[in-house]
């Protein structure tokens, strides 16, 4: 069976727009972002206030309703990202551009540094707002990556995108 891409959730106006790294095999599965058990995206963005409350997979398109949008730098589900090659990451940063330049959001957080890297060419990366971004006029976010992988505890994670009601 072959594994396939999940939709975007994007739309005009958005106050912010999340990019994952890919979907995993639990996302290309139920075609829904974040569905791995083990990815604490939901309760991330509930914990830091940023959700009414802490959402299912199954509802990532209501995040609309909120002024959210979710995408991914590569399109290709994988069990892990470093499954992703060179090409995959430069072809999806080009379509990222071309999206984010389209929709126009407020702010764009990179849920993962190694996201923000392999879009902006970057190497030094810090945690929140960056100061010179990629596309002028458009606020890039850098988060930790919301994998159940991540040695960071949740409650430091979670004070970080905190920062992101900066934008709402």
């Amino acid at each position: 069976m072959a594994l396939q891409s999940i939709p975007d959730h994007l739309s005009p106006n958005l106050k912010i727009l999340f990019v994952g790294f890919n979907p995993s095999i639990r996302s290309s599965e139920t075609g829904y972002h974040y569905a791995n058990p083990s990815n604490r995206f939901w309760k991330i963005l509930y914990e830091a206030g940023l959700t009414p409350r802490k959402m299912l997979p199954e509802e990532n398109s209501q995040l609309l309703e909120l002024g959210f949008g979710l995408t991914n730098i590569v399109a290709r589900p994988t069990k892990e990202a470093v499954e992703i090659s060179k090409d995959e990451y430069q072809i999806g940063a080009e379509k990222l551009k071309k999206k984010i330049s389209r929709y126009q959001p407020q702010a764009v957080c990179f849920v993962g540094k190694g996201v923000y890297q392999q879009y902006s060419r970057k190497r030094q990366v810090s945690w929140g707002e960056q100061a010179e971004p990629v596309i002028p006029g458009i606020v890039e976010f850098v988060a930790p990556s919301s994998s159940g992988l991540v040695r960071m505890k949740v409650n430091e994670i979670v004070e970080i995108y905190r920062g992101l009601h900066k934008y709402l």
